[in-house]
Formats: structure tokens, sequence, C-alpha cells
């Protein structure tokens, strides 16, 4: 390109714009449309597919899930693993997008105040997760995580939790049988919000580990 033409471009906005446009969309195009052909890719699940041993929440799990969105969680700490030798190294396999097939809203987030946490589950004990949930530096002296100690006290509210089983179901797929859904409120019944929040935690990633 010329310095004229260069310069037409740079001084006039919406051709700048629409030159902007073409560019991100053929590398969209570029990045995205290979992976439907991809056949490591639909071994892992393909495109709105999930992982092949990959296994619907349990009914704790789906509302540690909630509780998770609702305290904030993904604020901070991002369940998105980027391609990167630095990231794959501190924290395993980096992320598929047929992981994430299931997740409604998807819980990528975008800043890491603390640790990513795709791939949590199994790494600590129950007791590590409940002694870091209740006081974050008895643990991690350095952490700069809020305490959630109600989390011990309140129990866990299963009114929805069938309705919220369905919804998934129906909607986006999850193969939850009816016995599932029926066992779903005695599932939950006496748990307290730590309990759901730390059966969450523990099952993050564990379908890349082959342990489903």
């Amino acid at each position: 390109m010329s310095n004229i033409t260069h310069e037409l471009v740079e001084k006039n906005t919406g051709l700048l714009v629409i030159f902007i446009v073409i560019a991100v969309s053929f590398a969209t195009l570029v990045e995205i449309v290979p992976l439907i052909y991809d056949e490591t890719v639909a071994e892992e699940g393909g495109v709105n597919k999930p992982m092949p041993n990959m296994r619907p929440w349990t009914a704790l799990e789906l509302e540690g899930r909630d509780i998770y969105i609702r305290e904030g969680c993904h604020v901070c700490h991002t369940q998105m693993i980027r391609p990167l030798r630095a990231e794959v190294e501190r924290y395993g396999p980096y992320s598929r997008a047929a992981e994430s097939t299931w997740d409604h809203p998807f819980l990528w987030g975008s800043k890491r105040t603390g640790p990513d946490l795709a791939r949590v589950g199994g790494r600590y004990s129950d007791q590590w997760h409940v002694d870091h949930l209740t006081d974050p530096r008895s643990v991690v002296p350095e952490s700069v995580m809020p305490s959630y100690p109600w989390l011990a006290t309140n129990e866990v509210n299963g009114t929805k939790v069938q309705e919220k089983m369905r919804l998934f179901k129906d909607r986006f797929g999850l193969p939850y049988t009816e016995a599932d859904i029926e066992a779903a409120p005695d599932q939950v019944q006496g748990a307290t919000e730590l309990d759901a929040l730390v059966a969450y935690l523990q099952q993050l990633g564990i379908a890349m580990q082959g342990q489903r």
C-alpha cells in the first residue's frame, strides 16, 4: 500500500473502520473454520458437543455453581487456560471449547486476581477448600481473597434444583434422566452452601484428567 493510500485510510474514519472489520472477520474465520473440520477437535467433543468423558453436574454441584456465580468468584478467577507454555506449565492442559458446552452462562472470566480454576478439581482436599473459603490466609498467607464464613452456616435451598436441572436438560442438552431429577432434592437436603461450592470446585477440569 502506497503512502498516499495509507494516509487516505488513516484519515478517513469510516474507511478505517471498514478495513478493521474486514481484517477481524478474516482472522476470525481463519481461526474458527479449520476447527470445524479438525479431527482432533471432533475427538474432544467438537463444536457444541461435550468432551466424551464429561458428565452433567450433580444436584449439589449445580447448586454450588450458582453459589460460585452469586458470590462473584468468576470476577477474580478465570476458568480459561490459554495455549501458552507458561499457563500450561502452571495450570495444566489448555482449555477446550467442548469443556464449556454446558456452561450457561460461561464462566471463563476476564481477570485473574486469583489463580485460574479450570483444573483445580482434585488438586486439594475437601478440607483444604473448606479452610481456604472460611479463612483464606490460614492456608495461603499472602492471599487477598475475602473470607466466606456464612457459607458454612447457610443451608442449600433446593426448592428449585429440579427446575434448574430440567432447564439445563431441555434447553442446553444436559443428559439428566428423570431419576436424576427426582433424586435431586434428597441429594442437597441438609447440605451447606460450603458443601455445595466445594463439590463444584472439586469437579472442575476432572474430565480432562480422565477421572470422571
